[in-house]
């Protein structure tokens, strides 16, 4: 699949529109209900994925996703964060930023045998690129980005 194209969900519908990266900051329409789709509904912040949204966010994605499996009493996953809301904003339309839960998501984790957190998983289309642990600063997620958009 052309990397070079997003989808975008249309906030009023829920359709999933294809739209060129070069063209995600022009005034887009939902193909389906043809109301105007914005550049924040391209992953302009993270997402929450649970298990039961897991496939559909990252595993069907065509792209590149970020995934953080965190936990909300970890420090070191509260540094990273503000990283990712970062990282989110400036990848926006080219990288999905997504987060889980491993408390409230154990069968994602296992599956994943995320055994320590913060561990962050760079998939493309689907597949598992890259494997980051422990809390990494923001120069250095940027780099393994860019490692994988090439």
């Amino acid at each position: 699949m052309n990397t070079d194209f997003v989808v975008v969900l249309c906030e009023r519908c829920g359709a999933k529109n294809r739209v060129p990266v070069a063209r995600i900051q022009d005034r887009a329409v939902c193909g389906k209900c043809h109301m105007p789709i914005t550049a924040g509904s391209a992953s302009s912040k993270p997402v929450q994925v649970t298990d039961a949204t897991f496939a559909s966010e990252v595993l069907n994605h065509s792209g590149t996703v970020l995934v953080d499996f965190w936990a909300p009493w970890c420090g070191p996953c509260r540094m990273v964060s503000p990283v990712l809301d970062q990282l989110a904003r400036e990848y926006s339309g080219r990288v999905k930023i997504a987060k889980i839960n491993v408390d409230e998501n154990p069968s994602t984790a296992s599956r994943y045998n995320i055994r320590s957190i913060p561990s962050l998983m760079l998939f493309k289309d689907g597949r598992i690129v890259k494997t980051l642990m422990g809390a990494q600063p923001k120069e250095e997620l940027q780099r393994h980005i860019r490692t994988v958009l090439q």
